[in-house]
């Protein structure tokens, strides 16, 4: 059975930075594709960053170049540094994997497991 197990998040200033992490059992992240969705109060669960199994990385406009995903193949571990954070980040952030063995699939139907979710509050 897959389990995903986000870690991390919690209440900063805008400006600020935070990271989340996300382990894995039960499938191993150098074999599968893996992602950071997030969903704020009333909007759809939308990607933020997604890393494919051989490493190659998205990132959402709106996090380009403020966040960085990393993962730990020895750890079966994803993190989500996010720095300059906004008020428009605030969300609940969602690690999942997917079995796609092209790119890093954006469309969160293509995830087959996810986490419980993790809160990220960004206070003006």
């Amino acid at each position: 059975q897959v389990q995903l197990v986000e870690s991390g998040g919690g209440l900063v200033q805008a400006g600020g930075s935070l990271s989340v992490s996300c382990v894995a059992s039960g499938r191993s992240f150098s074999s599968y594709a893996a992602a950071w969705f997030r969903q704020a109060p009333g909007k759809e669960r939308d990607i933020v960053a997604g890393i494919s199994w051989n490493g190659r990385t998205y990132y959402s406009d709106s996090v380009k170049g403020r966040f960085t995903l990393s993962k730990d193949n020895a750890k079966n571990t994803i993190y989500l540094q996010m720095n300059s954070l906004k008020p428009e980040d605030t969300a609940v952030y969602y690690c999942a994997t997917s079995p796609s063995r092209i790119g890093v699939p954006t469309v969160a139907s293509s995830y087959d497991y996810w986490g419980r979710g993790t809160q990220v509050t960004v206070s003006s």
